[in-house]
Order: C-alpha cells, then sequence, then structure tokens
C-alpha cells in the first residue's frame, strides 16, 4: 500500500513537470507571434520597386536576417492619407516570419528589415502587423 501511494505521488510529481498545453491552442500546437510586414511597391502613382529590386533585397535584408524560413507573398493594397483624399491603390508584397518561442532578437531584425527598404526605396511606411498563432512544424 505504502509503495503503491509513494509511486502515485512520484507519477503526479512528474505530470506536474511536464508544460501543459497552450489554452486555445489544439494539442500538438503551440502558440507563438507570427509577423508579417506589408511592403508598398509604388513611389507616388508609378512603380518603384520591379521584380529585380524586391529580388535583390530579399538576398541581401531578409535572407541573412531570417535564414531559417519566411514566406513572401504578393499583395495588392490600398489606402488614403485622411478622409477625403483619393483613394490610392498599389502592388505590394506581404512578408509573414513565424517567430521563435522566445522571439529573441527577431522584433529588431525586422525592424532593421524595415528600416532598409524605406530607406533604399524611399517609402514612407512599412504596416508591421503581429499576431498570436497556435503552429506546429
Amino acid at each position: 500500500m505504502r509503495r503503491a501511494l509513494l509511486s502515485l505521488c512520484l507519477i503526479a510529481g512528474l505530470a506536474g513537470c511536464a508544460s501543459p498545453p497552450v489554452p486555445g491552442c489544439p494539442v500538438g500546437l503551440e502558440a507563438t507571434t507570427v509577423a508579417a510586414l506589408y511592403f508598398g511597391l509604388n513611389a507616388g502613382d508609378r512603380l518603384r520597386v520591379t521584380d529585380a529590386d524586391w529580388a535583390r533585397f530579399l538576398d541581401e535584408e531578409i535572407t541573412p536576417r531570417f535564414p531559417d524560413g519566411f514566406t513572401v507573398t504578393e499583395s495588392l493594397g490600398q489606402w488614403r492619407d485622411n478622409p477625403g483624399a483619393p483613394i490610392v491603390r498599389e502592388p505590394g508584397k506581404v512578408l509573414t516570419v513565424v517567430l521563435p518561442h522566445p522571439p529573441g532578437d527577431a522584433p529588431g531584425r525586422l525592424s532593421a528589415v524595415v528600416d532598409a527598404y524605406k530607406r533604399r526605396f524611399d517609402q514612407q511606411s512599412v504596416l508591421r502587423v503581429y499576431s498570436t498563432a497556435c503552429v506546429a512544424f
């Protein structure tokens, strides 16, 4: 009886050491942060960033900072400076990066990508979106 009780206590203690699943994530997935950067390709009403420009930027700025992986998708966005201003539509690229957990210096590396893009292509801004997602690889 004493041995059975001791074994039960040991099992219960070891179970407490295991990481519980993150609430809201299905079993087998874990919560982490996903970053999306939205890059406009125009300057004014003209295409500013060509496919060749983007490929070079990807090779020189993004890949060295995120060699473990990312996704780039084509986009078409629209915005306006203020109410009543004309709507501006432009092609773009969306960079999606699943950040490690904990994220370490990844937010700083993303900021460096944003700064490099704005400087290189004379852009006003790059939209950044951070969200929590359940992921598994």
